[in-house]
């Protein structure tokens, strides 16, 4: 095995925003459930840093892992390690960044999100700004919803120009073409991710060189399909691991269908893919 990219995702589920198309919004995990989360991550963590092969890291938890300190020193600890070519979150920059002094930036990544009306504008912006002045890698990106096209029209006005900005299409959401002319002259990939991609049939690096891992270290090939591989503690899933085609009809999430071959996107974000960075911009 040269490489394996893992996508984990543990019990965490709380998450400090309320954006109306999120069902986590809001929500507040028990301690218990902070607790099995932590222990979760910290094992999951421990397995990485004992392997000998490449790996890669993307963490997209149902919540906000920022704020929690095990999320923040596990990127820390991860950064550091040979092996490990990119860790990577999914996050809404709520808490402070200052803590990314502690990663080697050259493997450290985020995937911020702006969620207008959940952030004032100008505290979101300095996050970024902050990032950028400290030399880490990060895309900014936001749900497609006509109510924010504003917001993020200036948001794409006020980063710098090598910060990549992606747009996602809003789950159900049928664009017209003026409307995705917007969206496109902001982030010139909406076209990827405007419609959902059939995908039954078609070959995906999912159960191959990519896995999703849950805190019981149960592996499938990805987030949406819900079919076992294997173990990632005892090693089960590894026999499992083989070029497979899509099973599903659809696949509508850029952690999926990034993933699907016959969609060219690993040229497209080469060198970038868990952080959602494109090849040309990935050098900024």
């Amino acid at each position: 095995m040269e490489h394996l990219t893992l996508l984990y995702r543990g019990p965490l589920a709380s998450c400090d925003y309320d954006c109306p198309y999120c069902p986590f919004a809001k929500r507040r995990d028990s301690p218990e459930t902070l607790r099995a989360d932590r222990a979760a991550l910290e094992r999951f963590t421990g397995w990485v840093a004992g392997r000998e092969h490449r790996v890669s890291v993307l963490f997209t938890p149902w919540g906000e892992g920022l704020v929690r300190s095990w999320y923040r020193r596990a990127l820390v600890e991860l950064s550091h390690l040979p092996h490990v070519e990119r860790v990577a979150i999914q996050t809404n920059l709520s808490h402070r960044v200052s803590w990314t002094a502690e990663a080697d930036p050259s493997r450290l990544a985020l995937w911020a999100t702006f969620h207008p009306g959940q952030v004032p504008y100008e505290r979101f912006l300095g996050k970024c700004l902050d990032l950028a002045a400290r030399g880490i890698r990060f895309s900014v990106g936001t749900v497609g919803l006509p109510e924010h096209l504003g917001a993020v029209r200036r948001l794409r006005a006020d980063l710098p120009p090598g910060t990549y900005l992606w747009v996602n299409a809003a789950e159900g959401r049928v664009y017209d073409d003026v409307e995705a002319a917007a969206w496109t002259e902001i982030d010139p990939l909406f076209p990827v991710s405007r419609h959902p991609h059939p995908s039954r049939g078609l070959p995906c690096r999912t159960g191959d060189t990519v896995v999703s891992v849950d805190g019981e270290g149960t592996v499938r090939r990805c987030h949406f399909v819900p079919a076992v591989l294997g173990n990632l503690y005892d090693g089960s899933f590894q026999e499992a691991l083989a070029p497979r085609p899509c099973p599903l009809d659809m696949c509508d999430c850029h952690i999926g269908y990034v993933h699907l071959e016959p969609l060219g996107l690993y040229d497209t974000f080469a060198g970038g893919v868990l952080e959602r960075i494109p090849a040309l911009l990935g050098s900024d």
